[in-house]
């Protein structure tokens, strides 16, 4: 699957219309952001049923303000319009994988029953 590009105009669509998306905030300058983009592209290769979507924060620095990005790559999850998981830096692609197998594997009833008492 390709990764998408996300931008202020798509961002809200694609977390909305998507069961789990995972974002890769980068910068065409950053050096670790070119490593791991590679590593990126494969796993979006095969992982099924997760759109893969990058965000440059050089040009959607509106996007990096709103989730406080301190440090690129930083990869970020969302399942069901909640965002699950957050993490600065590259990851191994095993790793990336087993991150996105337990984001499936979530029991999204029990998420929100902790996001409700938190809220209380």
């Amino acid at each position: 699957m390709a990764v998408l590009e996300l931008t202020k105009n798509n961002f809200d669509a694609t977390i909305n219309e998507n069961d789990i998306v995972i974002l890769d905030f980068w910068a065409p300058w950053c050096g670790p952001c070119k490593q791991f983009a590679p590593t990126y592209e494969e796993i979006s290769e095969k992982v099924k049923g997760v759109i893969f979507a990058k965000i440059d924060t050089e040009a959607e620095q509106e996007l990096g303000a709103k989730f406080q990005i301190r440090s690129i790559p930083t990869l970020m999850i969302f399942r069901e319009q909640i965002a699950i998981f957050s993490q600065p830096g590259a990851m191994a692609a095993a790793d990336l994988e087993t991150v996105l197998e337990k984001a499936k594997g979530l029991d999204m009833k029990k998420v929100r029953e902790e996001m409700e008492k938190q809220d209380k």
